[in-house]
């Protein structure tokens, strides 16, 4: 909720949103999330408390929770402090189709260093970067945590915020085997023997399980040991195709290889800029331990998920008695869409320009991104719709829907916001909101 200047004011229930539109108090400040901007009320007004900012960043997704904490009198007459949780958001990233995007993208350059023409060497070494660079796919997800905490500072009335601050192992090798050589490792895994036909007292090769030229890393729960026959037959093969005829092999190795270290390194490398960036809002920024949010979490009762991981971040005093009464059973997503492609060309599979791509952006007053209801009076697509349009120059542009895509024509549609580079929708929290003073 906003003041009639637009500051921000404590968050209000929806029926008295409803309430206030109907008698034409306030008006529709912005559509997702849902935002009212009063008439007859400015901030000096009215009383504003403060509410807290929570965020527990992930690598693929990132929970952010609006709470306020009061004291409370419980059953035995001692005061203790209960935290509420008033707005969820689950923010998606989209770090991975980056990440991807960039390999094709220096598939491209490799290829076209080296079709036909004559070697030259790379100029990576070549390049220096400065000393807060982060990768595109890191700096991706700094960018949006800080735009989506933006954003709610300037929609509620938040004093402080509180972050996840965890440090992610990347250690291959643990217990006895720590600090002996690769080789020396992989024979010990796999008691000397070939890890796709068990052969036995022939010369082994390192193997790349996901090959190299695949996208393979050479980090040790990539590697395993093969003989010189299995090698060759596999090369560039994936380990699905090779050992498709043995399942159960196939299952073992999938079973002894981690998981991939990308979301640790993305976590690691993005941690102290998102701090040094969160701390730009001017709000006070407090860290605290993954093993904090964890304690408060279980000691709860909560499922994990990125909504509730943040309602936990922060210290709880249970022993006194302190606890958490109240989250939101309905968490708002908005997931990372971006504004669209700068490429002025479409390239074919080898990276050559195949069609020229107009430079036109809006099409009949909508672009491709923004928010629009349609109502469309007949044919197959009869109904009232709304959702994130998708233009084309002839004019019948395609909405995307809860059930799926439909085209609609630009005279029945009507905007409700302009796309800022999200994808907005819900989902439910899972688990019931326990019942508690004034919950």
């Amino acid at each position: 909720m906003l003041s009639r200047d637009g500051h921000p004011l404590m968050p209000c229930h929806p029926a008295r949103a409803r309430e206030l539109l109907r008698r034409g108090r306030a008006a529709v400040a912005r559509q997702v999330p849902f935002t009212i901007r009063l008439k007859d009320r400015t901030r000096a007004q009215s009383v504003v408390g403060g509410l807290q900012l929570r965020v527990d960043p992930g690598s693929k997704g990132t929970g952010f929770v609006l709470t306020d904490e009061k004291q409370e009198t419980n059953a035995e007459g001692a005061c203790v402090t209960v935290r509420r949780g008033l707005f969820s958001v689950e923010l998606r990233h989209r770090g991975e189709q980056i990440r991807a995007h960039m390999q094709q993208r220096a598939g491209y350059r490799r290829r076209r260093r080296s079709a036909n023409r004559r070697y030259r060497p790379r100029r990576a070494l070549n390049r220096t970067h400065a000393a807060d660079w982060l990768p595109p796919s890191a700096r991706h997800r700094v960018d949006t945590i800080l735009s989506t905490g933006n954003r709610l500072c300037r929609w509620a009335p938040v004093t402080e915020i509180h972050v996840e601050r965890a440090a992610f192992t990347s250690q291959p090798t643990r217990g006895p085997l720590t600090g002996t050589d690769i080789r020396t490792y992989l024979r010990a895994a796999w008691n000397n023997a070939c890890a796709y036909c068990d052969a036995t007292g022939v010369p082994l090769n390192v193997e790349h399980v996901s090959p190299r030229s695949r996208g393979g890393s050479s980090r040790l729960s990539n590697l395993v040991i093969a003989c010189v026959p299995c090698n060759r037959a596999k090369g560039s093969t994936p380990l699905e195709i090779f050992l498709a005829h043995r399942p159960d092999r196939l299952a073992t190795i999938l079973q002894q290889t981690e998981a991939p270290l990308h979301d640790a390194a993305a976590m690691n490398a993005m941690c102290r800029p998102l701090i040094t960036a969160l701390e730009s809002l001017g709000r006070p920024v407090h860290t605290w331990s993954a093993r904090l949010t964890k304690e408060n979490r279980t000691t709860t009762g909560l499922p994990k998920s990125h909504t509730l991981d943040a309602l936990s971040v922060g210290p709880l005093d249970h022993e006194n008695g302190a606890r958490i009464v109240r989250f939101a059973e309905q968490v708002h997503v908005a997931r990372a869409t971006g504004r669209g492609s700068y490429a002025r060309t479409t390239p074919d599979r080898y990276g050559f320009p195949r069609l020229r791509r107009t430079r036109a952006k809006q099409h009949f007053g909508f672009v491709t991104g923004d928010l629009v209801r349609a109502v469309v009076p007949t044919g197959r697509w009869a109904g009232t719709w709304t959702g994130r349009v998708s233009v084309r120059a002839r004019g019948q542009h395609s909405l995307m829907t809860p059930t799926g895509r439909i085209n609609v024509s630009h005279q029945h549609l009507r905007l409700l916001q302009r796309g800022d580079g999200y994808g907005y929708g819900f989902a439910s929290e899972g688990i019931a909101s326990r019942p508690g003073k004034n919950s």
